[in-house]
């Protein structure tokens, strides 16, 4: 028997000081052992750096790299992916306020091993107190990507998780450079996802293997008053569904993501309490990633809908229900 690939472990970090011990501890916890780990500092001013070099002091394993100005998150995270070995087979990423049970490297690399077609290895993963990407009959070892991606589209089955959810082959990180795209924020990891199970497929570990903090102020954490998922259900369709699907289930699915999302926007614009201006900006640039335009004459299409919607939802709250008849029973 061969020896054990290599894996690239990667944590980007910027002022993450609170965290970033249980990551790193997370990580030299792993039962694989042939792994380097590369800590990315992003001009930390917060002690983040010193606590990095402390722990690149007391293994080898560990190699600290700073970037020589500050980057965006996704600048930062393909920085931090251009540094892995070019010996390395397989490359996981830790974001720095998460972290991995000891049998996520192992338990990941075994299924890549056994299914050489694999790209993406993923599994259940312990988003604060609530266990997420499930859904997947067991035992589900190794599908085809194009059937990840339908099982997205035409039953809302979302797989993918966050960056610290996956372990991808090496070889599709160095295809692409960069890795992620910066104008798919702040949904770019899923579109890679999604691009890279056009040509490879997908693995999965029915264990949960990996935890991802939502309690802490993040990125994303003023995105989540925005209904984000929304955004990113509309730009995933119009940006890999025809990969996927017939066209009539592309029109299908496209047509009931943009109802969905142009209602609620439509709705925001009726509330009496009014959106703050970063809200139509985030959903504007958004929009705009994928071609279409945040205008009034757009939201016009979408708001008599949306105050029928509200009007009867209204009504149905107030009717009274008690005053139903009881259905007897055999009638």
């Amino acid at each position: 028997m061969g020896a054990a690939p290599l894996v690239s472990i990667v944590t980007p970090f910027y002022n993450t000081r609170q965290f970033l011990p249980e990551c790193i501890e997370s990580v030299l916890r792993e039962s694989y052992e042939n792994y380097e780990y590369l800590l990315v500092d992003n001009c930390s001013d917060d002690g983040s750096s010193t606590i990095a070099k402390a722990y690149a002091r007391l293994s080898d394993r560990i190699k600290l790299i700073s970037t020589s100005s500050f980057l965006s998150q996704v600048q930062n995270y393909n920085f931090a992916l251009s540094q892995i070995s070019p010996r390395s087979k397989y490359c996981k990423m830790v974001q720095a306020d998460d972290w991995l049970f000891p049998d996520c490297i192992r338990a990941m690399v075994e299924v890549a091993e056994a299914y050489p077609s694999v790209g993406i290895v993923a599994a259940y993963e312990l988003e604060g107190d609530e266990v997420h990407l499930d859904g997947l009959p067991y035992p589900s070892t190794s599908l085809r990507g194009r059937d990840i991606g339908r099982l997205y589209f035409l039953r809302h089955k979302y797989l993918f998780g966050t960056p610290t959810s996956v372990l991808l082959r090496s070889e599709l990180i160095r295809s692409r450079r960069p890795f992620f795209e910066e104008r798919r924020w702040p949904f770019e990891d899923a579109h890679a996802c999604f691009d890279l199970l056009k040509t490879s497929d997908f693995g999965f570990v029915h264990q949960i293997l990996t935890y991802t903090r939502r309690d802490n102020e993040s990125i994303i954490t003023p995105m989540l008053a925005f209904n984000f998922e929304l955004l990113a259900r509309l730009t995933f369709v119009v940006t890999h569904g025809q990969d996927y699907l017939g066209k009539e289930e592309y029109s299908r699915c496209l047509k009931d993501a943009e109802r969905r999302y142009f209602l609620y926007l439509a709705k925001c614009a009726c509330a009496r309490r009014r959106q703050a201006r970063d809200f139509w900006e985030f959903h504007r640039n958004g929009l705009a990633s994928v071609g279409y335009s945040l205008d009034w004459r757009l939201l016009a299409r979408w708001i008599p809908r949306a105050l029928l919607e509200k009007t009867w939802d209204v009504f149905w709250s107030r009717w009274d229900r008690s005053s139903w008849p009881t259905p007897e029973k055999g009638g």
